[in-house]
């Protein structure tokens, strides 16, 4: 079956041999260790997972790539498709007992952080996360306090996982090729947090609202949120900006805000 890919779905079907294998050796998958794997599309890293022995759950939105995938694969006792929205699905529903499961996927780049951020809302069931994205995105996520690709994205997942980019991609991997540079990366969810945080919710305005004006100081993003001098206690310049803050000091303003 030919499947002609569909931009609508951000459909961009990797086929280099050797970049399949650079992700199979990273994920590292053993026998019987439960993965999920998003957006398998034509089931070019699905083949070499469930080769590996492990159990693999499938979560993947078109209709007609669904059907391929269960055509191919469909007669392993180890393979189970969820044709399925993976920004709308529930990952914990899959796992039996207390096992974390372990999620892989070539994401595509238009919903990349919506479902970064819908997924780490489950973190408590993931073991580890391994994903190609938009090389721009990945630099944004691993990135440095004072650093220009720091913002956002970076504190958001940095409070919560270990961020590791592991290897660059050249569109040529890819079918189409895309018209950036992607990367692999792995996310490792804290297993207890290094910097427990009261609201999450008032972290997560904190954080949004510092950002959302990169070239104002915090005295003037933040006064909104903040009660005065809270700045100062935290051991924070009100005259700094919101990229030359650590994601400790983020979780120390929020916690302060909380009371």
């Amino acid at each position: 079956m030919n499947h002609r890919p569909r931009k609508r779905f951000g459909q961009n079907f990797l086929h280099d041999p050797g970049t399949i294998a650079r992700i199979l050796a990273a994920v590292a998958p053993r026998p019987g260790e439960h993965l999920v794997e998003i957006g398998p599309g034509q089931g070019a890293i699905t083949e070499g997972l469930l080769e590996h022995g492990c159990r693999l759950d499938a979560v993947e939105l078109d209709r007609d790539l669904a059907r391929l995938l269960e055509a191919r694969f469909g007669h392993r006792e180890n393979f189970r498709l969820h044709q399925a929205d993976a920004l709308r699905f529930s990952f914990c529903d899959l796992r039996e007992d207390e096992e974390r499961l372990r999620v892989v996927g070539n994401l595509p780049y238009n919903i990349s952080t919506p479902l970064l951020f819908h997924l780490l809302e489950e973190a408590h069931c993931i073991r580890d996360l391994h994903f190609m994205l938009q090389k721009e995105v990945v630099e944004r996520m691993a990135a440095a306090p004072g650093s220009k690709t720091y913002g956002r994205l970076s504190v958001m997942l940095q409070v919560r996982c270990a961020v590791e980019r592991l290897f660059p991609v050249g569109p040529g991997a890819f079918h189409p090729p895309p018209k950036v540079e992607s990367a692999f990366v792995r996310l490792v969810p804290h297993e207890e947090p290094p910097w427990p945080i009261a609201d999450f919710d008032l972290f997560s305005r904190i954080v949004a609202q510092a950002f959302s004006q990169r070239r104002k100081t915090l005295r003037n993003t933040l006064k909104k949120l903040l009660p005065p001098g809270t700045l100062e206690r935290c051991g924070i310049d009100p005259g700094a900006r919101a990229e030359q803050v650590p994601p400790a000091g983020f979780v120390a303003l929020a916690n302060a805000a909380a009371g």
